[in-house]
């Protein structure tokens, strides 16, 4: 067997042409969408990121703000950006690039964006809020995948899907969210972390494998339930490569699987555009 590849750079660009034609419609009627980055130290691999992100904004016209503060500041010094941010008419939305450099208090620094002008999805309001099961900013990668699976006629609802990995950004909020009792989700859901002694004894039974554990091929295809459905997004580097907690050899097992670039990584950043948009048209509607 040779899996079908689940392609996130053409579900990625399907996402940016209707979020384009949306901001299009939002400027005809006098509303500009702004998206704003906040960047803190020098790490290479999140200036990467965040440059990306401008020129997803710019192919979409959605217009983007950038603060860079530099090496060495203090958690005062960011939430003074952070507030900035909070106060600018101009930005609907706007994100802190994780992860902050140390002396940062992350979750001091989170709490203190403006709840409806989180585009990450991760204030703690919004995470309540997807507990709960109410409509709010959902954290871009979990939402991503859920996007992905679905373009693909991928339905997890009634199967059960093994999540390894337990982080804020993706193994927790994705928990939640295809635990919900809504379309495109109500999985039975095991989350599988580094506290479970032979996780592959979980893994093994799941028909959806969703693995954010961000260590290089812990996924091996002898984990995989023959058939099942894999995706990656979970990513290390190596040197200057960066490599999949995906087994090259899962793509031999599974029905469908993402590939090592261009999976879960674009979604991630198509999600952000949606969101974005979405925190226009509320405001536009306030």
């Amino acid at each position: 067997m040779t899996a079908n590849i689940l392609d996130g750079e053409f579900v990625a660009a399907t996402v940016r042409n209707r979020v384009a034609t949306e901001v299009a419609e939002l400027a005809r009627r006098g509303k500009n969408v702004g998206l704003g980055t906040i960047l803190v130290g020098e790490d290479e691999a999140s200036a990467r990121y965040v440059e990306m992100k401008h020129r997803d904004c710019a192919e979409v016209g959605i217009s983007s703000a950038h603060l860079h503060l530099g090496q060495g500041v203090s958690t005062a010094e960011v939430l003074e950006a952070v507030q900035e941010f909070n106060a600018r008419p101009d930005v609907d939305a706007y994100l802190v690039q994780l992860p902050l450099p140390n002396g940062v208090d992350e979750q001091v620094v989170l709490s203190a964006v403006e709840p409806s002008k989180d585009v990450d999805g991760l204030h703690p309001f919004n995470l309540g809020l997807l507990v709960m099961g109410r409509p709010g900013p959902l954290p871009c990668t979990p939402a991503g995948i859920v996007e992905l699976l679905t373009h693909f006629g991928i339905d997890p609802s009634g199967k059960h899907v093994a999540i390894l990995g337990r982080g804020l950004t993706i193994g927790r909020p994705l928990a939640l969210l295809l635990a919900l009792k809504r379309p495109k989700c109500n999985a039975a859901v095991s989350v599988v972390h580094t506290g479970i002694a032979n996780p592959e004894l979980i893994v093994r039974t799941a028909d959806i494998v969703i693995s954010a554990a961000g260590s290089p091929g812990v996924v091996k295809a002898s984990w995989i339930k023959p058939g099942a459905v894999v995706v990656g997004a979970g990513t290390s580097w190596e040197g200057r490569r960066i490599v999949s907690d995906l087994d090259d050899e899962v793509a031999s097992v599974a029905s469908w699987v993402t590939p090592r670039l261009g999976g879960v990584g674009p979604m991630t950043r198509a999600m952000l555009l949606v969101n974005a948009l979405e925190a226009a048209k509320r405001n536009l509607g306030s």
